[in-house]
């Protein structure tokens, strides 16, 4: 299958590196300067070192090179370049058929991928869907096992494309549940960063545990109120990307509550990073979401309150551990 990645990232070069194997890839980098580097030196040395980029993959910083002949287009930017890469293909009038692999929520909107999807490129759909779940771009360009979840309303296509992308090493489940599958892979990253911070404050494992249970429920709301399905979030896309990164710490956003617990300023913790880290950008519109749909969302709050108001992590976990008692499941 000639398939275009368009996002020469971490995760977008670990795709690209995975699925050269089986099929044709054309890497797309937004950047000129970073396509003629990552074409001369084979590697991808700014987002992710130590990963050669072999040879059959094509590599460019014009979309109409990427996109020529490409039967699938793979979207793998950050959720704030979705909108304008989105743009870029349709104004080419072309009808290629999308997955995406931001996680997020556009942050000037509160959209979902899916949503910005329907407002800039409805001619494909319902040729497109989100492709999340528990994997570190590193595991994946080395061809570790990973499993995702590859979600969309038309069965047709997703069935089609996650026979097409699966492997043994690169396993692919499939699902109907866009808006589940998408609030998974944004709000837990809200929830890693608590995690961090409970590790670098030095709380242990039970509050580490406690907090990932409790930030499932919190994701769970959400993606309940945007219409999501429970059993999501009991899935990979939900709990299994959830324990991945609040626990592994090849997870940027993990890094980024550790440093916060460190007493480290946020500007601080993003220029030594270098990487965007999801969830930074996430809080605010997941706090709003929850607002706006009357959901209790106490660990989010926490988070913005570090992130956004300049409330020390310390003070912000002793007002989340002094919070009422209440029943576990309401």
């Amino acid at each position: 299958m000639r398939i275009a990645v368009l996002g020469a990232g971490a995760w977008g070069s670990a795709l690209a590196i995975s699925l050269s194997a089986r099929h044709q890839i054309s890497l797309w980098s937004k950047d000129p300067d970073h396509a003629i580097k990552m074409e001369r030196e084979r590697i991808n040395q700014s987002f992710l070192p130590g990963y050669p980029l072999p040879e059959s993959l094509k590599i460019t910083s014009i979309l109409n090179e990427a996109l020529d002949a490409a039967e699938l287009a793979l979207i793998v930017v950050p959720i704030a370049g979705l909108r304008e890469t989105l743009r870029a293909i349709a104004a080419r009038k072309i009808k290629i058929p999308i997955l995406w692999g931001c996680k997020g929520f556009e942050s000037e909107t509160t959209y979902l991928p899916h949503q910005v999807v329907e407002a800039e490129y409805s001619a494909i759909l319902p040729h497109c869907g989100v492709l999340s779940g528990p994997s570190f771009a590193e595991e994946v360009a080395q061809g570790l096992p990973t499993a995702l979840t590859l979600a969309s309303k038309d069965v047709d296509f997703f069935s089609k494309i996650a026979a097409e992308l699966h492997s043994s090493r690169l396993r692919i489940y499939t699902s109907q549940d866009v808006v589940g599958v998408e609030t998974g892979g944004a709000v837990k990253n809200v929830i890693t960063i608590a995690a961090g911070i409970s590790d670098g404050i030095g709380f242990g494992h039970n509050a580490r545990a406690a907090l990932i249970t409790r930030g499932l429920m919190e994701i769970t709301r959400l993606g309940l109120g945007l219409g999501g399905s429970m059993k999501t979030f009991m899935g990979l896309a939900g709990v299994g990307d959830l324990i991945l990164t609040s626990t592994g710490d090849l997870s940027r956003n993990r890094k980024v509550g550790l440093m916060l617990a460190e007493g480290k300023s946020l500007n601080d913790i993003l220029n030594e990073l270098g990487h965007v880290a999801e969830g930074v950008h996430t809080a605010q519109s997941v706090l709003k979401l929850g607002d706006r749909l009357n959901i209790e969302m106490p660990i989010t709050q926490a988070v913005c309150s570090i992130l956004h108001e300049g409330v020390s992590a310390r003070t912000a976990v002793e007002v989340l551990l002094n919070r009422e008692q209440k029943t576990e499941i309401y």
